[in-house]
Order: structure tokens, then sequence, then C-alpha cells
């Protein structure tokens, strides 16, 4: 399955009739919680929404008591209304969110491919000019199996940082952050976003104008940079902080 980190979640969902319902329950706003923790699992399994620890083994009320930390008792009541409400089913044991296609964002799953197929042209790209040149012997193309490994790792590692600190990166975002891993190192290139982040400057031009500017001097590793963006920035206590992680 793809890494999906998120579920759609419409704005107005505590409009809807069943929310509602659940909200005039005595232990309305725990059972409601409890929903989303289930959406939530659901969104990591990331298998059209059944909900299990493995394939062969289910989940059960009281695996679930301890997954959420709830009592069973409240888990056992979550469990009926929401089948009552027709919100989940259990098939072969397997429990589901009924209706999955509404939580999951098939609009991220499509991004996800795009990043990925554009990381994968790029891979061939590289190949067929190395295969042109007629320099790949067996030893070179295991070297080329590593790097290409290696790279990947690298702007994933990017891309999530990204995502956690600035929001989903898009195919141009991914392509940006990928060229300049020639210039910088991936720890300058994470910096420079939770740099972004903190100043609220939440966009890829000023992560871009941050990357340039280290590039025009001359910057090689973090440590280059270091001491001179603490004193740009030490009256910024949030900066000084991220150094220090």
């Amino acid at each position: 399955m793809a890494e999906i980190k998120w579920i759609k979640i419409v704005t107005d969902i505590f409009d809807n009739r069943k929310i509602r319902q659940i909200e005039s329950l005595p232990d309305g706003d725990t059972i409601i919680v409890i929903w989303f923790k289930l959406l939530c699992l659901a969104g990591i399994i990331n298998d059209n929404g059944n909900i299990y620890i493995t394939q062969e083994i289910p989940y059960t009320e009281e695996t679930l008591s301890t997954q959420f930390n709830r009592p069973l008792k409240t888990i056992q009541l979550a469990m009926k209304t929401f089948q009552a409400f027709g919100m989940i089913e259990v098939i072969d044991d397997i429990l589901k969110i009924s209706n999955w296609e509404n939580y999951q964002n098939i609009e991220g799953m499509e991004r996800v491919r795009e990043q990925n197929r554009i990381r994968k042209q790029r891979q061939r790209e590289r190949e067929k000019l190395l295969l042109n040149d007629g320099n790949v012997t067996s030893r070179d193309s295991h070297a080329i199996d590593k790097n290409k490994n290696k790279n990947k790792n690298r702007i994933d590692n990017i891309i999530v940082v990204y995502e956690e600190e600035i929001g989903l990166a898009t195919p141009t975002t991914l392509e940006t952050l990928h060229s300049y891993l020639d210039d910088l190192t991936e720890d300058m290139i994470i910096k420079a976003i939770k740099i972004a982040s903190v100043n609220n400057k939440k966009n890829l031009a000023y992560i871009k104008g941050i990357l340039n500017s280290w590039i025009s001097k001359g910057y090689k590793v973090l440590a280059d940079i270091e001491n001179e963006c603490k004193k740009e920035t030490k009256t910024n206590n949030l900066i000084d902080e991220i150094w220090e992680e």
C-alpha cells in the first residue's frame, strides 16, 4: 500500500445526522473520539477501510480497548452504536469502515503516485545516460542501485518533513527540492524547511530563497551555516531552538 498520512474529513461532519444523534448520547463525545480513532487507524492500515492488527489477526473489542486506551465497556457501546448506524461492518471477523471512499483522500493518493512516477522517471533517465556512455558494468550497476536507494530515501525524508511543517508536497515541490540535493545536503534542506515553518513563511518560494542564499555563499554542510544563521536570528528563540534538536 502507498504510504498515506491523512484521511479526508469534511468540515460539516458535525452537521451529519448520525454524528448529531451520537452526540446526544450520554457518552456521545467519547464515542465520537473513538470514531475518529477508528478512521485514523483505517487510514494507517490503508486497506480499503479494513481494520486489523495483521491480515491474520483481527481487532477485537478487547484489543481496541487497549489500542485506544478506553474502557472495554465504552468500546463495546461505541461498536454497538456504529453498527446500529451502519458506520461499520464486520466481514469474516475483520472490522471495516462502511463507505470508506468518503474518508480516503483519493486526490492525495494520486499525488503520491505522481511523485513516485516522477522519481522513477528521473531514475530511468539517469540510468539511460549511463548505459549510453557504455560505462555500466555489473559492479557499476550495483553501485547505481545503492545510489538510487540512498537518493530515494533522502528525498523521501525531506518530503516527510515538508508535509509535517508546511503541508502536502506537490510533484513540483518534489522536483524542486530534489534538484537541490546536488548542491546541498539532506539535513540542510530539512533545516531550511523548518526555518520557513518557524517564520510562518510556509511556501516553496521562501524555502528556495533560503537554499539559493546558502548555495551562493558556498555552504556545503549544515555546520557551515549554523553559526551564521544563529547570528542572523539571535532574537528569535524559536529558530534558536531548532538548532538544538
